[in-house]
């Protein structure tokens, strides 16, 4: 299958661009620097250096390629976790209305299928339970996430608003592995490493991870599955009690402190209290049954 990529060459372009060669698939990497281009290009891809917010631009390069399926992994994310709060708005932007002239120029082009990173962590399910694709993002959530669980539902939205393509959504949950912010000597890592990062209250939020070669391997199966909704997670969601502590002590770091809700409201907002306490995890059972998927035990829980 002839596969556009766009977002390239962020977090899990470099994996996603991997695991669709060794598929078979042919490739274009779509990117805004040279430097990423030839990157690309070793790898065995197209690259094309194209601006998300030039719609002329983003449709040309549709119509030259002329892909049978359309993969938008547009981001714009720092390298800090901490800075995230900067990049908010503008990675909102970029995924609104660079993705809107990705997928109205998938359309023109005559793509037949368009695969959409959404989110598997600011989902809401009933209390106990996890979320499923039927679960829907929690828009009323605190002030930063309920902005992002908004972006995610209109991305899905538009996802689903034409017949003239087939639409998937990816609800990911948080990246770790290599070149992700969950990882030896990067971001969050190194926040643990600070004693940044504490266990806040009782740590009752459950986060759901998955690999970034995982999520890959969901993606490319997701290619010639049926159009839907997917939670590419893996199969153990956990507590920030839990998973905070034993990720410390996988990447060397001493044991997180612990902090009440009041405390970390007030020095780092309420945001910080919601990851913490209000996460609710979310279910692979549908892209196990249905992808043939399998995602690896969270890699901190096996040591």
């Amino acid at each position: 299958m002839r596969v556009f990529v766009a977002g390239a060459s962020g977090a899990i372009g470099e994996p996603l661009i991997a695991e669709l060669l060794i598929n078979g698939h042919t490739v274009v990497g779509m990117t805004t620097s040279e430097a990423r281009a030839k990157l690309l290009q070793r790898q065995g891809a197209e690259a094309l250096i194209v601006d998300a917010f030039d719609a002329a631009a983003v449709e040309k390069a549709l119509r030259q390629t002329r892909p049978e399926a359309v993969i938008d992994e547009l981001t714009s994310l720092p390298k800090e976790q901490s800075e995230m709060p900067k990049y908010a708005a503008g990675d909102a932007k970029l995924r609104m209305e660079g993705g809107g002239n990705l997928y109205r120029s998938a359309i023109a082009s005559g793509a037949r299928r368009y695969l959409q990173q959404s989110s598997g962590f600011f989902l809401k399910a009933a209390q106990g339970t996890l979320a499923d694709e039927s679960s829907p993002l929690d828009v009323n959530a605190s002030p930063g996430v309920a902005a992002s669980a908004r972006t995610y539902t209109d991305l899905e939205a538009r996802l689903f608003s034409s017949s003239a393509i087939e639409g998937v959504a990816l609800r990911y949950g948080f990246f770790y592995g290599p070149k992700t912010w969950y990882h030896p000597g990067e971001a969050a890592a190194n926040m643990v490493a600070q004693q940044q990062n504490p266990v806040v209250g009782n740590g009752e939020g459950i986060s759901s991870f998955v690999h970034i070669h995982d999520a890959a391997v969901g993606t490319v199966l997701a290619l010639t599955a049926e159009p839907g909704v997917y939670n590419l997670v893996d199969d153990d969601p956990s507590p920030q009690a839990v998973w905070l502590p034993a990720f410390a002590k996988f990447v060397g770091a001493p044991p997180p402190p612990h902090r009440s809700e009041a405390e970390v409201r007030a020095i780092a907002g309420e945001d910080a209290v919601y990851y913490a306490t209000k996460l609710s995890g979310a279910s692979s059972a549908k892209a196990k049954r249905v992808l043939g998927w399998k995602p690896r035990r969270l890699e901190w829980l096996t040591v």
